[in-house]
Protein backbone atom coordinates (compact mmCIF):
# COMPACT_ATOMS: atom_id res chain seq x y z
CA UNK A 1 0.00 0.00 0.00
CA UNK A 2 0.99 3.36 -1.07
CA UNK A 3 1.47 6.73 1.15
CA UNK A 4 -0.91 7.87 -1.30
CA UNK A 5 -3.72 5.67 -0.54
CA UNK A 6 -3.61 5.92 2.95
CA UNK A 7 -3.83 9.81 2.74
CA UNK A 8 -7.44 9.11 1.19
CA UNK A 9 -8.62 7.75 3.87
CA UNK A 10 -10.34 9.36 7.37
CA UNK A 11 -8.85 8.55 10.56
CA UNK A 12 -11.50 7.15 13.22
CA UNK A 13 -10.84 6.83 16.69
CA UNK A 14 -11.70 3.41 17.75
CA UNK A 15 -12.31 4.57 21.42
CA UNK A 16 -14.28 7.60 20.86
CA UNK A 17 -15.64 7.28 17.36
CA UNK A 18 -14.70 10.73 16.42
CA UNK A 19 -13.10 11.50 12.93
CA UNK A 20 -9.35 12.61 13.76
CA UNK A 21 -8.60 13.63 9.89
CA UNK A 22 -7.10 12.46 7.19
CA UNK A 23 -2.83 11.68 6.86
CA UNK A 24 -0.77 14.47 6.01
CA UNK A 25 2.40 13.88 7.35
CA UNK A 26 4.93 10.69 7.96
CA UNK A 27 7.41 10.75 10.94
CA UNK A 28 11.07 9.00 9.55
CA UNK A 29 13.78 8.51 11.31
CA UNK A 30 17.65 8.70 9.64
CA UNK A 31 17.60 5.06 8.69
CA UNK A 32 14.43 5.46 6.88
CA UNK A 33 12.12 4.00 9.19
CA UNK A 34 8.60 5.27 9.42
CA UNK A 35 7.98 6.00 13.25
CA UNK A 36 4.32 6.97 12.56
CA UNK A 37 1.90 9.17 11.10
CA UNK A 38 -0.03 12.48 11.84
CA UNK A 39 -3.04 12.84 11.06
CA UNK A 40 -4.73 16.35 11.05
CA UNK A 41 -8.39 17.87 11.50
CA UNK A 42 -10.03 19.16 8.27
CA UNK A 43 -10.29 23.01 8.55
CA UNK A 44 -13.39 24.91 7.13
CA UNK A 45 -13.31 28.29 5.73
CA UNK A 46 -9.14 28.27 6.93
CA UNK A 47 -10.12 28.35 10.53
CA UNK A 48 -6.95 27.16 12.42
CA UNK A 49 -7.93 24.84 15.18
CA UNK A 50 -5.98 24.14 18.42
CA UNK A 51 -4.27 21.31 19.12
CA UNK A 52 -5.66 19.83 15.43
CA UNK A 53 -2.39 17.14 14.84
CA UNK A 54 -2.91 13.97 16.18
CA UNK A 55 -0.07 11.06 16.00
CA UNK A 56 -0.19 7.65 15.97
CA UNK A 57 2.27 4.69 15.07
CA UNK A 58 1.60 1.22 13.68
CA UNK A 59 0.72 -0.48 16.29
CA UNK A 60 -2.14 2.26 17.31
CA UNK A 61 -3.85 1.26 13.91
CA UNK A 62 -6.35 -1.66 14.72
CA UNK A 63 -7.63 -1.84 11.42
CA UNK A 64 -7.25 -0.25 7.62
CA UNK A 65 -10.71 -0.87 5.75
CA UNK A 66 -11.70 0.60 2.11
CA UNK A 67 -12.23 4.06 3.16
CA UNK A 68 -11.21 4.19 6.79
CA UNK A 69 -8.20 3.88 9.21
CA UNK A 70 -9.51 2.73 12.68
CA UNK A 71 -7.28 3.49 15.13
CA UNK A 72 -6.73 2.84 19.42
CA UNK A 73 -7.05 6.52 20.12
Amino acid sequence: MYLSELQNKDIISTKTGANLGRIVDVEVNSEGKILGFIAEEKKFFRKVLKNSETNFTFTDIAKIGADVILVNK
